[in-house]
């Protein structure tokens, strides 16, 4: 088996359905595929669906709402595949991205991680696909706007690393879970997913292991497919849900920092750090109320 396609569903039965049209239309060539959905325990007939109109996926039923990576996780032990791919459910393949993707993954050997170009609804390109790890130095010129101001300069813009050439396949620091296509032996080397992670953050954590096992993370814009960003996990949700999406992103970055960087960068930067991200969850909670 060349690749074993794993998505995370949680009640995104329509957006699930289109995914997997998608993926079962692509132009595979002289490769080998099988799909896992794995369900966080989804209410909206999405098990159902996909039992009736996709027998020939491998179905997880998580029961209930694992998180990212505990959810991901189950399917990504089942997979017999060379190749995993991570796929969310508001992704769009076009019809001959999975098998350049995975020419271009044999072509590559040293190459452990790879991802294309994610495209906005409105045409733009999504950031996520194409960033730095959050330093302090980095979270700080994302977080205060520096970053936005500054895009394209190296001292300000390292969150997204928008200095690099967007037209060319080069290397990054992390991708988004989003579209995560992994080498089988690489999660063998770093482990799976980290569950203490519940939403964001994880797919930062795994890029920096693999990196730190000196394994490249490559962004490819020669492909590219449609990211409906927002609709799998917060679309139309109201003000209390935006904010609880805060929290999470806040509180899981604030993880990354504790678990990666807090004893690199010692007490001098991660007193202020620690500060920061406690007195934004506060206020961040206390608005979520």
């Amino acid at each position: 088996m060349d690749l074993s396609i794993v998505i995370l569903n949680y009640n995104t039965v329509d957006l699930t359905r289109i995914c997997l049209q998608t993926v079962f239309a692509s132009n595979l060539g002289k490769y080998t595929m099988e799909v896992i959905v794995c369900d966080n325990g989804s209410s909206d007939g999405s098990l159902e669906m996909i039992k009736k109109e996709f027998p020939q996926v491998i179905l997880i039923d998580n029961k209930k709402n694992l998180g990212f990576a505990a959810g991901n996780n189950p399917g990504i032990k089942r997979a017999k595949g060379r190749y995993i791919l991570l796929l969310n459910t508001d992704i769009e393949i076009p019809k001959d991205t999975i098998r350049v993707m995975l020419e271009f993954m044999d072509g590559s050997p040293q190459v452990g991680v790879s991802t294309c170009k994610l495209q906005l609804p409105e045409g733009s390109m999504d950031p996520a696909c194409h960033r730095g790890f959050p330093t302090p130095w980095a979270a700080f010129t994302y977080m205060s706007g520096l970053e936005k101001i500054f895009p394209h300069t190296k001292l300000f813009g390292e969150y997204h690393q928008g200095y690099k050439d967007l037209k060319t396949i080069h290397e990054v620091d992390c991708i988004v879970g989003a579209f995560f296509l992994v080498r089988r032996e690489v999660i063998k080397e770093v482990g799976l997913l980290d569950e203490d992670y519940f939403m964001y953050a994880e797919d930062i954590d795994w890029c920096y292991r693999i990196r730190e096992a000196g394994w490249k993370i490559m962004f490819n814009p020669k492909v590219t497919m449609l990211h409906k960003k927002k609709q799998s996990g917060r679309a139309n949700i109201l003000r209390k849900r935006r904010v609880i999406t805060e929290i999470y992103f806040h509180k899981y970055n604030w993880l990354f920092y504790k678990k990666h960087y807090a004893k690199k960068y010692g007490s001098f930067v991660s007193i202020p750090v620690n500060i920061f991200y406690a007195t934004r969850l506060f206020f961040l909670e206390k608005l979520g109320l």
